[in-house]
């Protein structure tokens, strides 16, 4: 007999708080005994819409307005709900003050309070519902403040108008979506802990800055700044207004010697209009635009040659390691691998990736297409096919394709943090692929790093300890990190090493391993 659920929900009236905090809160109070399902969310029409479909919202619940913090937890009990509540309540109250030196301060509540309090300060870092992020930001720019927004849900039409006021202000605009940044040093959002040095990154990625940034670190290299532009802006509309302004940062940085770009394909007419940009810089460029061979040229305009037309100062790479690789002047990164080494397997074998990384999602993508496997995704680069379903017995089982999964994508997060937070969102896809056995080999990433979920891989493990280990695929993994990370590499790679997964060096790694497993070649 089942038992019925107690729903609870408060709405918290004009109260913002940081969406990361709000997903890791969510994720802390899920994980309660008793509890089934939490959230925290600001009260926007998505957001209450979302809310609504996953049960967490009712009729009877407390009306609420865009600028106020719903928490709804449904649960076994009314003890263990209302336990969960008061647990909500401690965290939210904590976030009223903040240490300074010896002192608890009240924490400031707008851009001009933040500014009074801490007036030497040129960068401020926005993260608030999508319709308050461009006015907030807006007020940033306009008090001569560089502005990172970690809000997404931010129209293009303003995406624009702030990166045109920016740039006329002399300002630069990180984001809207913009998830990772290295600032002198110091990292924000969802960033690693490296080395600094002479590498400047400029990415329309936020795991394609963590990676290239934790390889060359891994390697002996360092990172002068990894400026994210978010993942819209080279696109036609916005034409790399960011992507232009991060390069000039940094031709005016003396600490920086070299620079990496990261980007999905660009338009082609923004494509040309960076790479002009590059060739007149004066140190050496590497741009890694991740689905877009080199012979691949997206200048319409351009009838003599079917190559970028690349500056004499620019190299262009198919993949993440490779990025690092030229930047470090190595070649190769050794392909190191971790625990027992991938055994060959023989015929026509499937490969399964479950990736909470987008990027790495994408350049394994690359890495098999490269290899003349048949691709499939949810989130394809060009030369994949397009895969629409959840993964399920139902969706894979009739279906020869190596699949893989962007797990960060709407149809996996909705009214659930991403899964670099709560890397529960996985589950149910592992599980799936286990139980399934739809997967003859299985590609899994594990990014580290601050925001991140404290123990990645232990979480996995716990998950694949219900499954026999002669009923498992070859499992493949890389970690993106540093030994610096809060989640730290090393322990990380054990964890996933004791529990048979075969870890690789990089994900790009790990891709070629899979390659080789299936009989193949990577190009």
């Amino acid at each position: 007999m089942t038992h019925a659920s107690i729903l609870a929900t408060r709405v918290r009236v004009k109260y913002y708080l940081d969406s990361v905090a709000l997903m890791r809160y969510s994720s802390e109070l899920a994980g309660r005994d008793g509890i089934e399902e939490a959230a925290m969310m600001m009260g926007t029409p998505a957001n209450v819409a979302i809310m609504t479909n996953a049960g967490l919202l009712n009729d009877e619940s407390p009306a609420s307005s865009a600028g106020d913090l719903i928490i709804s937890i449904r649960g076994a009990s009314d003890v263990a709900v209302n336990d969960a509540l008061a647990h909500a309540d401690h965290l939210l109250d904590a976030q009223k003050t903040v240490v300074a030196g010896d002192n608890t301060v009240a924490r400031p509540r707008t851009i001009r309070d933040a500014i009074a309090a801490q007036p030497e300060s040129n960068l401020a870092l926005i993260s608030v519902p999508g319709p308050f992020a461009a006015s907030e930001a807006r007020k940033a720019i306009r008090r001569g403040l560089h502005t990172m927004i970690f809000s997404d849900n931010v129209s293009v039409e303003e995406e624009v108008s702030l990166k045109q006021e920016a740039t006329r202000l002399g300002a630069l605009v990180m984001g809207p979506d913009c998830g990772t940044a290295i600032i002198n040093g110091v990292p924000l959002a969802f960033a690693n802990v490296v080395n600094r040095g002479a590498t400047g990154i400029v990415g329309a990625s936020g795991t394609g800055i963590q990676e290239v940034s934790s390889l060359i670190s891994l390697n002996g290299g360092g990172i002068s700044h990894a400026i994210g532009v978010g993942g819209r802006d080279l696109t036609e509309p916005v034409g790399g207004l960011s992507t232009l302004t991060a390069l000039d940062v940094l031709a005016n940085d003396n600490t920086t010697q070299q620079i990496i770009v990261i980007s999905k394909p660009p338009a082609p007419a923004v494509a040309v209009k960076v790479l002009e940009r590059l060739g007149a810089m004066s140190v050496p460029v590497t741009v890694c635009f991740i689905g877009q061979h080199p012979d691949q040229n997206p200048d319409p305009n351009n009838t003599t040659s079917g190559n970028l037309n690349l500056p004499a100062n620019v190299t262009q790479v198919s993949t993440l390691k490779a990025a690092a690789e030229s930047a470090l002047g190595v070649s190769p990164i050794a392909a190191a691998a971790f625990g027992q080494r991938a055994p060959d397997l023989t015929g026509q074998q499937r490969i399964v990736g479950l990736y909470s990384g987008g990027t790495l999602c994408a350049e394994t993508q690359v890495i098999l297409t490269a290899a003349g496997l048949s691709v499939q995704s949810n989130a394809p680069v060009p030369g994949s096919a397009r895969f629409d379903a959840l993964v399920t017995s139902d969706s894979l089982g009739t279906n020869s394709h190596h699949t893989l999964i962007d797990l960060g994508s709407d149809e996996y997060t909705e009214g659930r943090p991403h899964p670099m937070i709560e890397p529960a969102v996985r589950d149910a896809s592992l599980l799936a692929v286990m139980n399934g056995k739809l997967a003859d080999v299985l590609l899994l990433d594990v990014v580290l790093g601050y925001g991140s979920h404290d123990d990645p891989a232990g979480h996995l493990v716990s998950v694949l300890s219900s499954i026999p280990h002669g009923s498992r695929p070859l499992m493949i993994a890389s970690v993106t990190g540093t030994p610096g990370d809060p989640q730290n590499r090393e322990r990380q790679i054990k964890t996933l090493t004791d529990a048979g997964v075969v870890v690789m060096a990089s994900n790009a790694d790990a891709a070629s391993a899979a390659v080789f497993a299936v009989g193949r070649k990577p190009a």
